[in-house]
């Protein structure tokens, strides 16, 4: 099925095999939603592997002698603590310590730091923090980002490198460069938005075709699959990953959808902190996992308690890991969110649900670390 003309290819585009049977936008680009079969492509993620493209994330390279200063400006985390190969999850606010986007920094090195994220806004932030020490470039053009996840993700891209890919060598949040792998130079991270063990392999655009076919010669005879975006959104919110415009929106702390961790308010003054300050210890609301009783459309829909409006689902999926129940994730005010508060969907008398622990799946993140 061919996607909207209006939006743009991907690096990894032309190397998809026929059967994309839906599209979805994301940033512009046309993503496949699924190849037709959701069910083995979720089956593949958790107990094979399955290939899945981000290429469409904004990547933003700050190199120069000031770059962790102007990282560590806008960023909740001090980036000052990591070493080369490090990576730091956290987020972006606004000087009123609302959410912007969440993030991932790679560290090079002391001048060179790459900042991963959804919102444009986050370049803004960084050409305006920069001096005449530092340039900001935006690589999302040159580079291209597949994600191999699964518990076969190690053992199917070993067979392409002789660079040492196992937990000693290459633990959670960490990265490689000049990696040789499928007779290119590759990076790879561990990293991913599954829940499993996964790695993240980044890459000329140039080289992403034919990247792409290796992958698969080698891993298809051990069912490798590609995956679209709707086994994206099972898994992630089966293990609680949350999303800009779903799970948080400008209006929204850091403390207010899970992000509170990724905020270190002893590091020095960044954009957002005084705010955050005053805002840490009075959420509002927060984000819960949540069991749909019936089958439906739940995105966007209110959930209530005695008829008064205490939240809403921003997304729910049949689970596959709860025998195809509906799993969603909700904003839920926090006197509402506690595991077992029973909350009535919309204005239906009989759907209810119930808030469960977070995340569903692997809670004590287990698979990711293996």
């Amino acid at each position: 099925m061919a996607h909207a003309k209006d939006l743009k290819q991907t690096p990894f585009a032309a190397a998809y095999p026929e059967g994309v049977v839906e599209w979805i936008d994301v940033f512009g680009y046309a993503v496949p939603l699924t190849w037709g079969d959701p069910g083995a492509e979720y089956d593949a993620v958790r107990n094979r592997a399955a290939a899945m493209e981000f290429s469409m994330l904004l990547k933003w390279d700050i190199e120069g002698s000031s770059a962790v200063n102007i990282v560590n400006s806008i960023f909740s985390r001090d980036i000052s603590k990591l070493k080369s190969g490090q990576i730091a999850y956290g987020v972006v606010t606004s000087e009123l310590g609302k959410m912007v986007d969440d993030c991932t920094v790679f560290v090079y090195g002391p001048e060179h730091l790459r900042v991963f994220g959804g919102n444009p806004q986050v370049g803004e932030f960084l050409e305006r923090e920069s001096d005449q020490t530092v340039t900001v470039a935006q690589r999302r053009d040159e580079l291209a980002q597949l994600s191999v996840q699964g518990p076969a993700s190690r053992e199917i891209l070993q067979q392409l490198t002789a660079a040492d890919l196992s937990n000693d060598a290459l633990p959670y949040y960490r990265f490689l460069t000049d990696v040789a792998m499928a007779g290119m130079m590759v990076q790879v991270s561990r990293i991913g938005f599954t829940g499993e063990l996964g790695y993240e392999i980044m890459l000329p655009v140039a080289q992403a075709q034919q990247f792409w076919n290796t992958l698969f010669e080698v891993g298809k005879p051990q069912g490798l699959l590609p995956a679209g975006a709707a086994v994206v959104m099972m898994c992630r919110i089966e293990s609680g990953m949350i999303m800009a415009d779903l799970e948080y929106d400008g209006t929204m702390t850091p403390y207010e959808c899970r992000m509170g961790w990724a905020v270190d308010l002893q590091k020095k003054d960044f954009q957002g902190k005084k705010a955050l300050l005053d805002a840490k210890d009075s959420p509002s609301v927060t984000v819960v996992s949540v069991v749909l009783s019936n089958e439906g459309e739940y995105d966007g829909i209110p959930l209530r308690v005695n008829g008064e409006e205490v939240g809403l689902v921003t997304m729910a999926v049949p689970s596959p890991y709860l025998d195809g129940q509906f799993l969603g994730l909700a904003r839920v005010n926090t006197s509402h969110a506690n595991v077992g508060s029973l909350l009535e969907i919309g204005d239906a008398k009989t759907a209810t649900a119930t808030v469960v622990k977070t995340p569903v799946y692997d809670a004590d993140r287990i698979r990711v670390k293996s």
